[in-house]
């Protein structure tokens, strides 16, 4: 089938590949003309034949919505809006209803992958009516994954991207306690090889997994991380999942802790260390360091 893909950054650009392997036609529009095969969005409809499907891999927020507003004016009705990013599902739902004025299909995707996804495959959740989906299908059996898994129609509009959502608030917690085990092994006398602890694990474990396998890459390339810098940002689905979880009285504590060490490690002198140093000279007279 045809596709028209809008973005062709990391990620777009490697599904590219993967779709045009899969013997589909791909005709990617990006805003670098190096990285484009037509120069606008325009172009990209009128190269298209009907019923269309257009792919949408742009960030999350002001450019998805900017996007899927020049494509409700430039698609017909039986076309397809994929949005392939990580969009709230609440932005989902008013593209839907946006699109579906017109009588322009919705469906949207969480993928997961990331650099890797060209040689492996994408792990796809998507959500949206199944005519929709019917029209997306060729596509989605292309990324996915070799074997019977890897994709799944997760519901109604908007459960693709919750399922993502949610699946990346697990990833937090995962890396937290990979990093939490790390630095403890790291911080006694008696372990001296930390890397082979970890390389140990990846066979034969109930933790073994990708990220593990990450981490001893990662562990590989620098033996005790020191060339980085202890900081790391969140996406905002971390924060998602979360208010989430608030607003459907979800308990989610070692999510949610793993979202909070993230902004902690943003602070190299923390104000609330401060006032925890200040309660201990007071109550226990604890010594307090200076500046």
């Amino acid at each position: 089938m045809e596709l028209g893909l809008v973005g062709l950054g990391k990620m777009g650009g490697n599904m590219r590949e993967r779709i045009r392997r899969a013997g589909h036609t791909v005709i990617g529009y990006d805003r670098n003309p190096d990285l484009a095969d037509v120069h606008s969005l325009e172009e990209l409809v009128g190269r298209l034949k009907g019923p269309r499907v257009v792919w949408v891999m742009v960030p999350a927020g002001a450019a998805t919505q900017s996007t899927v507003d020049e494509l409700a004016e430039l698609l017909e009705p039986g076309d397809v809006v994929v949005d392939g990013g990580n969009s709230r599902w609440t932005d989902d739902e008013k593209h839907a209803v946006e699109l579906g004025i017109k009588n322009i299909g919705f469906v949207d995707c969480g993928v997961s992958g990331g650099v890797w996804g060209l040689e492996n495959g994408y792990a796809l959740m998507y959500g949206g009516a199944a005519e929709d989906v019917a029209k997306v299908q060729p596509i989605f059996d292309a990324l996915k994954p070799e074997g019977d898994f890897g994709s799944v129609h997760a519901g109604k509009v908007g459960a693709g991207h919750f399922a993502k959502m949610v699946h990346n608030g697990i990833e937090y917690a995962m890396m937290q306690a990979y990093a939490e085990g790390w630095e403890l092994l790291e911080a006694v006398d008696s372990v001296t090889d930390v890397r082979e602890v970890f390389r140990s694990w990846q066979e034969g474990t109930v933790i073994r997994s990708w990220l593990l396998d990450l981490a001893v890459n990662a562990l590989d390339e620098d033996e005790h991380l020191d060339k980085l810098r202890g900081f790391a940002q969140d996406s905002g689905e971390g924060r998602w999942t979360v208010e989430a979880a608030i607003d459907n009285a979800v308990p989610l504590p070692a999510i949610t802790a793993s979202l909070f060490a993230r902004f902690a490690s943003r602070q190299d002198d923390s104000p609330q260390m401060k006032m925890i140093a200040a309660l201990r000279n007071q109550f226990g007279g604890h010594a307090v360091e200076k500046k």
